[in-house]
């Protein structure tokens, strides 16, 4: 490993106006007082990032230019002036949370522990600079480092794809083992969810469109009675085999699973909403009243929650489905995951 950076490195950029990627040469970034420059490891890949190429109208922190690519591990190779007492040391392996939250005492949102939706603080990959670039600098609030065991690629890919998921059921869900879940989706979020659930020893009824991921369920140890089988009504498979849901958890976001969802549900049961393929649904105030329902929503994850999946990871109670590529995938492996023919998240590779 190179002790001194190169000057410039070329990374896939935001231009916008332009909702194609932007392979683009800038310089490497110089860490701030509180930052560290990480030479990247691996960088995973979102549905997101077509939704950050692709609408325009974005909140205010939003660049005219910048480095897309939001899950990302990396070696660290520099601290900020500012940095004395880290536990942390050169050449670490470290995973980089995205939006750790400024931290300020005085912040509507991280004062009440909601950093993931702090405005102020540092959204990497995210209207600004993120880490599908050789180096990246990312505040050591938001460095976390990768336990014995773990690669890489499922570190990168810890960080939004299986943080979102923990956070959502373990904080926003509360899921116990007691319950019985109903699962919307096992793509790049929900087969992680299936694990984390597997992992509370819940029991949990799965629906998706692909047999290959029911298969990937089935070798989880999901048993076949709990599994819909492809074309058939959710709704129908839980009525007619008497089934009690505490709670749904839609990966997928659809007005079809929403809908399924307020029906499936049993009274006084939960609705927790993380994907949004439609994003306008229909709530049925009726079904939501007379049953009682919460309707929760969740968005991303924390740096404590980063902590906690990559234990879980290092001890095998959660295996991220991940594939590898190069950075200079980018673009083809972003069609693919909206074409549908990429099962699980990808990670690309950095030299």
């Amino acid at each position: 490993m190179s002790a001194t950076p190169p000057r410039t490195m070329f990374c896939w950029r935001k231009h916008r106006g332009n909702p194609k990627p932007v392979w683009e040469e800038i310089p490497v970034p110089e860490p701030g007082p509180t930052e560290v420059l990480v030479k990247m490891l691996a960088s995973g890949v979102c549905r997101s990032d077509h939704s950050l190429l692709t609408i325009e109208q974005q909140t205010g922190w939003f660049q005219e230019k910048f480095t897309l690519g939001h899950e990302g591990c990396g070696r660290i190779v520099k601290f900020g002036p500012q940095i004395t007492n880290s536990v942390l040391k050169i050449g670490d392996v470290v995973a980089l949370h995205a939006v750790p939250g400024c931290g300020e005492s005085a912040c509507s949102e991280c004062s009440r522990d909601l950093s993931q939706i702090c405005e102020k603080g540092h959204h990497s990959g995210i209207g600004q600079d993120g880490f599908y670039a050789s180096y990246a600098v990312v505040d050591i609030c938001g460095i976390v480092p990768v336990p014995e065991g773990v690669t890489p690629a499922e570190a990168a890919v810890a960080t939004d794809a299986v943080t979102t998921a923990y956070h959502a059921i373990h904080r926003r869900g509360e899921v116990k083992k007691s319950e019985t879940v109903f699962l919307f989706g096992l793509g790049g979020l929900g087969f992680n969810a299936l694990q984390i659930v597997h992992a509370i020893g819940a029991r949990v009824i799965i629906s998706d469109i692909k047999e290959e991921s029911l298969n990937q369920a089935r070798k989880l140890g999901i048993p076949d009675k709990d599994i819909v089988p492809i074309g058939h009504s959710p709704q129908e498979f839980v009525k007619e085999r008497q089934i009690l849901i505490d709670t749904v958890l839609d990966f997928v976001g659809t007005h079809q699973t929403f809908e399924d969802a307020q029906h499936i549900v049993r009274r006084g049961g939960k609705l927790l909403c993380i994907g949004s393929l439609n994003t306008e649904n229909t709530i049925h105030m009726k079904i939501g009243t007379r049953k009682r329902l919460s309707y929760i929503f969740s968005y991303g994850g924390q740096v404590q929650d980063l902590k906690l999946v990559l234990d879980l990871i290092a001890k095998g109670a959660i295996r991220p489905q991940v594939t590898t590529g190069k950075l200079e995938d980018f673009p083809k492996v972003l069609r693919g995951l909206e074409e549908g023919t990429v099962t699980g998240r990808v990670a690309l590779l950095h030299d």
